[in-house]
């Protein structure tokens, strides 16, 4: 018969042996979680992206229809003419005329943070601001949209990462540098 200090040392082996397989175990599920996750939030952009792509494919007239410009008259650029590969350009360029209410609901709430921000902002904190969750996708997903509205006049990069809707346009004259001659800024028809 084993003695009771050698039946102590076997129990505590067995315990450590078995904290081990567990802590392993753990580990693999913890990595299948962060898979299934990552999986999860691209499922997430992706169906987010589709549904702005095909609610808003029939708001606008095509090209040639009579009323506002389809999508061929507002594209510039290299792919001039050809328009978005689905028929719709969801931000049209911000031009004289232009109203906010023709951006799509996620843009406009975009731009209208923007307008009420004191400073330029950085898309963390835009996030933060329209509520949405502080998922790296979710940042990124609206990093685009930023990029998106920039590159079309609605809003402003005035640093890299830091966006805002100019206030200084109107009445100054001050057209920014990426903006085409003669363009009036987003702003000054509000």
């Amino acid at each position: 018969m084993a003695s009771w200090l050698e039946e102590i040392e076997w129990r505590e082996r067995a315990a450590r042996e078995r904290i081990a397989e567990i802590e392993a175990e753990l580990a693999a599920l913890h990595d299948e979680l962060v898979g299934h996750q990552r999986r999860l939030s691209r499922l997430e952009v992706t169906r987010e992206t589709m549904t702005e792509i095909f609610s808003t494919a029939g708001e606008r007239p095509g090209p040639g229809a009579g009323g506002a410009p389809g999508p061929a008259e507002d594209a510039e650029g290299p792919d001039a003419g050809r328009g978005s590969p689905v028929g719709v350009l969801l931000v049209p360029r911000w031009r004289e005329g232009r109203a906010l209410s023709e951006l799509p609901q996620s843009y406009r709430d975009i731009v209208e943070l923007l307008t009420d921000a004191v400073r330029p902002m950085r898309a963390k904190h835009i996030a933060a601001g329209l509520g949405l969750p502080p998922d790296a996708s979710k940042v990124e997903g609206l990093r685009s949209k930023l990029k998106r509205l920039t590159e079309r006049c609605w809003i402003t990069e005035d640093g890299p990462g830091l966006f805002a809707c100019d206030r200084s346009w109107p009445g100054r004259g001050r057209t920014p540098a990426h903006m085409p001659a003669g363009a009036v800024p987003p702003s000054a028809g509000r």
